[in-house]
This record gives C-alpha cells, structure tokens and sequence, in this order.
C-alpha cells in the first residue's frame, strides 16, 4: 500500500508527512464498517472538510482569473466545477479509484468506478494535504490539477445547454442522438440524486449525477462534449 499511496503522491504533486492522513482519506465507510475496529476511522469527515476547502480555492482562483466578473456569475462557474461529475473527473485522472480502501461488498459492485465514491474521496484527499500541510499546500494542489478547468470555465457557462450541443454535433458528425439512462438514484424521496449514464453508440460513453435528471444528464453531456472537442482540436 505505501508503494502505491507513493504513485499517487507523485501524480497529486504532493508528498505527506504523515502518511496515516492519506490512508484514512482513502478509507471508505464500507471498510470500516466491516473491520469492527474503533480505531480505524472513515474518510467522511475529510470529505466535509474538503469540500469547504475546495470552495474557497476555487473561488480564489475565479475571482483571480475573471476579476470584472459579477458575484451571480463566478456562483455559477463554481458550481460548474465544484460538483460530483467534475470532482470524480479529476479523481479518475489521478487513477484515484486504485488506492480507495473498500469493504468486500462495495469492491464487488465495483464502487473505485462510482462517481459519488470517486467524487467523495477526491474532496477526502483535499482535506488530508490541507490538514497535513497546510492551506498553501492545499491551494498549490488544487491550482494545479484546475487551472485549466478554470481557464475554460467561462465558455462553459456561455453555453450551458449542453443537451442540446451535444446532440446538435452527434446528428450533424454521425446521424444517431446521444442515449441517457439513469442508472442510479440515491437519497430520500425529497432530496433525491441521480447519476445518468450518456452513450454514443459504443465509442463515446460519460456519467453525470445532480439532484434532478436534467441536471444529471446536463452533466453527462458537458463532459462529453469536452471529449469530442479535445479530440477534434
């Protein structure tokens, strides 16, 4: 495990002083609950933590970068960064999902590939550089792995009809729509979430959550029409 928690010091940019910090980040409930041990401790308060830390960072780098920009605006901007589908974006590109510590029973249903898991302990692992070193350490994280998310930030909410591209570029580019399907919904009835999964016939395929299906397939699709425009630049 200390050889792969190095992997992902290396990928972060970051490396821990205490190293107990970083495997209690990757610590999910599951696993804890399953060891019956009241020494080991969940990540779920580092998640808290780190999506406070996360917001403030990220409106910093906002108010930086777009300094004529309105308060009603960068709100929205963050939101377009700060939410699970983003958050599980940048988890997968630190190949997050191989270091999470799961009970046998979410290993099994694959949960290192859920976006909620992916998203949750992406803002654990925030919270751990923050707590072991500190809020420079943290910001000078964060500023690396969402500089460029932030630069292009402002197109995105420009265009905030995603649905609508996306399926505008598949029809136009190979004659078929883009497919949704909700393939997950948690949370009581009043306050539900949903996750949807977004195909293009079997070459192009994202996640999206938010607490409506719209919301959630809106998400599905900004990612995929990032995909198809990196790949045609």
């Amino acid at each position: 495990m200390t050889e792969q928690f190095s992997s992902l010091e290396r990928d972060l940019g970051y490396n821990f002083e205490n190293t107990a910090i970083l495997s209690e980040a990757m610590c999910h409930s599951s696993y804890v609950n399953e060891q019956h041990d009241p020494s080991l401790k969940d990540n779920e308060r580092f998640e808290f933590l780190g999506d406070s830390v996360l917001d403030l960072v990220i409106t910093h780098m906002l108010m930086d970068h777009f300094p004529e920009t309105c308060e009603g605006d960068l709100s929205r901007m963050r939101a377009l960064i700060v939410n699970e589908s983003q958050l599980a974006e940048a988890a997968r590109k630190l190949k997050l999902g191989d270091y999470i510590i799961l009970g046998k029973g979410e290993a099994l249903s694959h949960g290192e590939r859920k976006i909620s898991i992916l998203a949750d302990t992406f803002e654990a692992l925030i919270a751990a550089v923050y707590v072991d070193g500190g809020f420079h350490a943290a910001f000078k994280v964060i500023e690396e792995h969402f500089t460029e998310v932030v630069s292009h930030v402002e197109k995105r909410l420009a265009l905030e009809d995603f649905k609508s591209q996306l399926q505008e570029y598949v029809q136009g580019r190979f004659r078929i729509v883009p497919h949704y399907e909700v393939v997950r919904e948690s949370g009581p009835d009043h306050e539900k979430t949903f996750e949807v999964r977004l195909s293009v016939s079997d070459f192009l395929t994202t996640y999206g959550t938010g607490k409506s299906k719209k919301a959630a397939e809106q998400a599905a699709a900004c990612l995929a029409l990032e995909q198809v425009r990196q790949e045609t630049e």
